[in-house]
């Protein structure tokens, strides 16, 4: 029997790169090998949950508290794209940037202590001590797939359309000029610790062992410059097992189609828009399970067809949904693909714009503006969604290809592959 192998997962600071990892070392624990993860401050017990061994990632300077972050910036959700180059995208790549710099030393003597087989990193940023670590490392983009650039692929994070080439030059040009800054300071810092920087304004480059793309066919861009199929693996669904969730009875459209709202662990704190959002579910004749957050407190008063929690099992739940409503957050979308589920995108940064833009042009969905909407405007998204035959066959048969392709389990192999090329390498290396 072949050793075990110790796989270190270390997602980012967010639950989509987080439970997006949890999927693919759900997947190395059945095959036989060790996930463990390491995780930032504010993410412990996230992993445990699941049964992996966690360790926590000291960060004694003032960590970033995302929350504040986010609370800080809400102002800039109302912006478009391009307008949040300057109010948010910026700034967050500063505090990104603030972070990697201060857990390097942290981040290298765990990363000694641990002794992986393999790194898997499902980061933006690259992290000196994981390069430096002596051992092969794996990125994961569980964001959009315009995080690895190409000719015909809108800019990451534009929000903008296939088609729409001029948008595409005046983002680019304003989005290299506005993070050079923060480039260059973190330009000095990878010099600093022996690493060639990756050219402005990327902050990390593909690894060269292995690199996994979350973004299934049906959404995929049509590159110019094809990449590396021994390099670059494109997963066809990608999702974390959960249990069941037994759906609560409501106190009236029991049998009516479900639709199931989640802007994500951040976005769900602003709690007036989706007050908004449920006096229009109100009026309507389908049931809405909400994902409150932090926020569930916050709302007293719940129409008989609504159900409000903090926290859902959501693979469970949108896989008895008619509708996803979400953010735009990579790994909701995908999992709405995975159970062929339309989603109703309604975006307020980051890659969210990007997938917005990809589902209407793709044919899996439509894209609201987070606040610029009438109650008639989100009426007539649900009910076309919902209502709409065609598009749900569609997605039913997609559904099944991506739940053949078995992507988690593939993630896996890929991994443990990278592993063994590496333990082969050495032990040729060893031979007299």
């Amino acid at each position: 029997m072949l050793p075990e192998k110790i796989i270190a997962f270390f997602p980012e600071a967010s639950y989509g790169a987080a439970l997006n990892c949890v999927g693919i070392a759900q997947a190395v624990r059945r095959s036989g090998h060790r996930p463990v993860f390491i995780c930032h401050p504010g993410f412990s017990g996230v992993f445990a949950e699941y049964g992996f061994p966690e360790y926590p990632l000291a960060d004694t300077e003032r960590p970033t508290d995302w929350n504040d972050f986010i609370e800080r910036h809400q102002e800039a959700f109302r912006q478009s794209p391009i307008d949040q180059i300057d109010a948010y995208v910026a700034p967050t790549w500063e505090a990104i940037v603030d972070t990697a710099i201060r857990v390097e030393e942290p981040l290298r003597q765990l990363l000694a202590r641990l002794k992986p087989d393999v790194i898997v990193l499902d980061n933006v940023v690259m992290f000196p001590a994981i390069a430096n670590a002596g051992v092969p490392w794996v990125r994961i983009v569980s964001c959009a797939e315009t995080e690895i650039p190409d000719e015909n692929i809108p800019p990451y994070l534009s929000g903008c359309g296939d088609n729409d080439r001029q948008g595409w030059d005046r983002f680019r040009s304003l989005y290299e000029k506005t993070v050079a800054p923060t480039h260059k300071r973190f330009s000095a810092f990878l010099n600093d610790c022996g690493l060639k920087p990756p050219v402005s304004p990327s902050f990390l480059d593909p690894s060269p062992y292995l690199n996994l793309l979350l973004a299934p066919e049906i959404i995929r861009h049509e590159r110019r410059d094809k990449l590396d199929p021994r390099r670059f693996v494109f997963l066809d669904g990608c999702v974390r097992h959960e249990a069941p969730y037994p759906l609560p009875r409501f106190a009236s459209h029991n049998e009516a189609p479900l639709a199931f709202v989640s802007f994500g662990s951040l976005g769900a704190m602003d709690v007036a828009m989706m007050k908004r959002m449920i006096g229009v579910f109100s009026e309507l004749p389908y049931r809405f399970l909400v994902n409150a957050g932090h926020w569930r407190e916050e709302y007293r008063e719940v129409p008989d067809n609504v159900f409000i929690d903090s926290w859902f099992p959501q693979p469970s739940v949108v896989e008895q949904a008619s509708l996803f409503i979400h953010h735009g957050g990579n790994n909701s979308f995908c999992e709405a693909l995975y159970f062929g589920v339309p989603s109703l995108v309604m975006p307020y940064c980051w890659d969210g714009h990007d997938n917005a833009a990809r589902a209407l042009e793709t044919g899996v969905g439509q894209r609201l503006d987070r606040y610029n909407w009438t109650a008639p405007d989100l009426q007539v998204a649900i009910r076309s969604l919902i209502e709409d035959a065609t598009m749900r066959r569609r997605l039913k048969e997609n559904a099944s290809t991506m739940r053949n392709a078995a992507g988690a389990m593939r993630a896996a192999q890929e991994i443990v592959a990278v592993a063994r090329s590496s333990e082969a390498a050495v032990q040729t290396n060893r031979e007299p």
